[in-house]
């Protein structure tokens, strides 16, 4: 399995402990409030070995660009600024980690019976996120 599995259109289905998970990271209530009744889907593009991953919902559009097993500069949704590194793992899921303030979080992205399955978590907030091909 390649980058290429997780290329496409991607639409929330389900969502569960996204707003532990942003009450983890430090999101105020009101933020997290939005974050919760957003539906984002999400844009998963490649040109050459640069990946872009885009997030369109009602309440906020995001995207960042990077290259595999380097390090680059986030700027998240919730507005922190990260180091972040991505890596592809034999087993093809993405594992994304963000540093910042002395403080770390993993996202990593699989791709499950034609679902891509995003796991988040911080000092064990779990939140578990699946979205449809669209």
């Amino acid at each position: 399995m390649t980058i290429d599995s997780f290329l496409g259109k991607w639409c929330l289905i389900s969502s569960e402990g996204f707003e532990d998970y942003m009450k983890e990271l430090g999101v105020s209530m009101a933020m997290r409030k939005l974050g919760s009744m957003a539906k984002p889907d999400v844009y998963i593009s490649k040109d050459g070995d640069t990946i872009t991953v885009k997030t369109e919902s009602t309440f906020k559009n995001s995207e960042f660009s990077f290259k595999l097993n380097e390090k680059f500069e986030e700027l998240t949704l919730d507005g922190r600024k990260t180091q972040t590194l991505i890596t592809l793992t034999d087993d093809n899921t993405l594992h994304q980690l963000q540093t910042w303030d002395g403080k770390e979080s993993t996202i990593t992205r699989k791709i499950a019976d034609g679902k891509l399955v995003v796991e988040c978590n911080m000092n064990g907030v779990k939140c578990i996120r699946t979205y449809n091909k669209a």
